[in-house]
C-alpha cells in the first residue's frame, strides 16, 4: 500500500473524524455512508482514490457529489461529465448538479467566491439529507490551511480565524452532517506525486493560476517569496501557529462563556481579551461575524448604535450584552409584528395564518411527548416578552443541535421551502432579537429544555391557510422535521 494512503489511514484513525470515518476494530463491523466532494481536481481525485483503497477493508460506502458552479461556461459542464464518466468507470455513485454562485453574489453583496462556498455546502447538505448520508468527506490540504491562515491575517481575523479548518466539524447549513478533512496534513506537493505514481487522473482548472483572485496571489507570488526569502518551513510554522492559536481561542472562549453564565464579576473588570471574547460572542448569538473594528466599538461606545454591515445597528448595554435595535424590512417582505406577553399561565392568538397557544407549566423530569405543531421550551430563557414576526433578510438561527448560527435564507434552500412562501414564515425572537422558534424548522438550540429547567414553556400552533401550489413542501410545515 502507498505510503501517503498508509497516512491518511492513520489520520482516520487518531483522530476519530466523525462516526462514520471511525475505522472498525473487528473485521465483521461495519463502516459507513460517505460522501465525497469531487470538483475533478487533483486535490479531490486523490481523495476519492485514497478512500476507494480503504473503502473494502474498512466497509464504507462511497458516493460522490459535484457542485457545478457553472462560472466557467463549457469548461464547467465538460467538468461535469468528466466526473460522470470517471465515477461511472470505478462503479461508484455521482450526484451532480448546478449551484447558484452568480445571483447569490449579487443578491448578498458578497464575493463570487463566497458565494461559491456558501452555494457548495448548500448543495452538499441537501445530496446529504436525500441519500441519508450524515458524513462529507473534503479534499482541503496543507497548503490550503496556509493560505486561508495568510488569508485571514491579511483581512484581519481573530485567532479563533487564524486556526483555521478543523479536521471535522458540523455542515454550517446541516448540523446533522459532518465535514470531514482528511488531507488535512499532507502537503499540495504530495498529492500530486501520488496522482502522477499512482495515475490518478484529474481535471486542471484553468481559474487557479489566475492572479486577479486574492488568495490565488497568496498561492503563487506571496508563499513562494515567504519560503524563498524569509522560512523555508513555512508550512510547519504556519501549521503550528493556526494549532496555538486555535488551542488559546478555544480557551478564551470557554472563559466568556463561563462568565456570561455566573457573570461573577463586572464586565468592565474582566481582562480585555475576555471581554472582547464576549462581545465576539454576543454578535455572533445575534447571527454576526464581527471584525476587531466592530468589537472595539462596541467596547468603546457602550449604550450607542454601532452600524454593520447591511444597514444593521448594534448596541452594547455596558454589561456584556449586545442587542440588535429592530430595523424596517426591506421592501418586498412582509414586516408585520406582533409583539406577545407571556404573563400568567397561559394564552392564545392569531398572526401571519397562524393560530397559536402558550401555556407555561413546571419542569418535570419525564420528556414531554413531541408532536407536530407542538413544541416545549426553558421558560425562563425565551423571557416574558418576545416578537412575533415574518423572516427577513439578514435573520440567523441556530436550530436544536447546531453548533453555530446559519442564514436562514440557507436553512429554507436546504429544507426545499418554496421561495415565493419564506416572507410569510412566522419567527418568533425574544426581547434581544434573538430567534428562538421557527416555523417549520427545529427549535432553537440556546432555548431547548435541559436538566437545569425550572419552567416549561409549551408553544403550539397551526397553519389556517397555505399558499395555492406548495404541495407537500408546504404541509409539511408545522415542528415535523426535528
Amino acid at each position: 500500500m502507498h505510503a501517503l494512503i498508509q497516512r491518511v489511514e492513520a489520520e482516520i484513525l487518531q483522530r476519530g473524524l466523525g462516526p462514520a470515518l471511525s475505522l472498525p476494530k473487528g473485521p465483521r463491523n461495519a463502516g459507513g455512508r460517505l460522501l465525497v466532494a469531487v470538483s475533478g481536481g487533483v486535490d479531490s481525485m486523490v481523495l476519492l482514490a485514497i478512500l476507494r483503497e480503504l473503502a473494502p477493508r474498512h466497509g464504507w460506502v462511497l458516493s460522490v457529489a459535484h457542485a457545478n458552479h457553472g462560472l466557467r461556461g463549457r469548461s464547467s459542464q465538460a467538468d461535469e461529465r468528466w466526473v460522470r464518466t470517471v465515477c461511472q468507470k470505478w462503479s461508484i455513485p455521482c450526484i451532480a448538479g448546478a449551484v447558484e454562485v452568480k445571483q447569490r453574489a449579487r443578491r448578498s453583496g458578497i464575493s463570487v467566491e463566497m458565494a461559491a462556498r456558501e452555494a457548495r455546502h448548500i448543495f452538499l447538505a441537501r445530496v446529504a439529507r436525500q441519500k441519508r448520508i450524515e458524513t462529507v468527506v473534503l479534499g482541503h490540504h496543507a497548503d490550503d490551511q496556509v493560505e486561508l491562515f495568510l488569508l485571514r491575517l491579511l483581512r484581519g481575523s481573530s485567532s479563533l480565524g487564524l486556526a483555521g479548518m478543523k479536521w471535522s466539524n458540523p455542515s454550517p447549513v446541516e448540523p446533522r452532517v459532518t465535514l470531514v478533512r482528511p488531507l488535512l496534513g499532507c502537503s499540495r506537493a504530495e498529492l500530486s506525486d501520488f496522482a502522477s505514481r499512482e495515475q490518478v487522473p484529474f481535471r486542471e482548472d484553468a481559474t487557479n493560476a489566475s492572479v486577479d483572485i486574492l488568495r490565488n496571489r497568496i498561492r503563487h507570488e506571496l508563499v513562494p517569496l515567504l519560503q524563498r526569502r524569509f522560512q523555508p518551513a513555512l508550512q510547519r510554522v504556519l501549521l503550528r501557529e493556526a494549532e496555538l492559536l486555535g488551542a488559546e481561542a478555544a480557551l478564551i472562549s470557554e472563559l466568556a462563556s463561563t462568565w456570561q453564565a455566573r457573570r461573577a464579576e463586572p464586565f468592565g473588570q474582566l481582562p480585555l481579551a475576555l471581554q472582547r471574547a464576549v462581545l465576539r460572542a454576543e454578535a455572533m448569538r445575534l447571527g454576526l461575524e464581527p471584525d476587531f473594528e466592530l468589537v472595539e466599538a462596541l467596547r468603546a461606545n457602550p449604550r450607542q448604535q454601532v452600524s454593520f454591515s447591511g444597514g444593521l445597528s448594534l448596541v452594547h448595554d455596558g454589561e456584556g450584552r449586545v442587542t440588535a435595535p429592530k430595523a424596517p424590512a426591506p421592501r418586498g417582505f412582509n414586516a408585520q409584528s406582533l409583539p406577545v406577553q407571556f404573563s400568567g399561565r397561559g394564552g392564545h392568538g392569531s398572526f401571519g395564518g397562524l393560530r397559536w397557544t402558550w401555556r407555561i407549566t413546571p419542569a418535570v423530569k419525564a420528556r414531554p411527548a413531541f408532536a407536530a405543531g407542538s413544541e416545549w421550551f426553558d421558560a425562563e430563557k425565551v423571557g416574558g416578552e418576545v416578537l412575533l414576526r415574518h423572516w427577513a433578510p439578514g435573520d440567523r438561527f441556530q436550530p436544536c443541535g447546531a453548533r453555530f448560527t446559519a442564514k436562514l435564507q440557507d436553512l429554507f434552500t436546504n429544507q426545499k421551502v418554496p421561495g415565493a412562501f419564506r416572507k410569510d414564515l412566522v419567527v418568533a425572537a425574544t426581547k434581544d432579537g434573538r430567534l428562538w422558534w421557527v416555523e417549520g424548522l427545529r427549535i432553537g438550540e440556546a432555548f431547548k429544555l435541559s436538566p437545569t429547567t425550572r419552567v416549561v414553556l409549551h408553544w403550539s400552533w397551526q397553519r389556517q391557510a397555505l399558499p395555492r401550489g406548495l404541495g407537500q413542501a408546504g404541509a409539511d410545515l408545522g415542528g415535523k422535521d426535528r
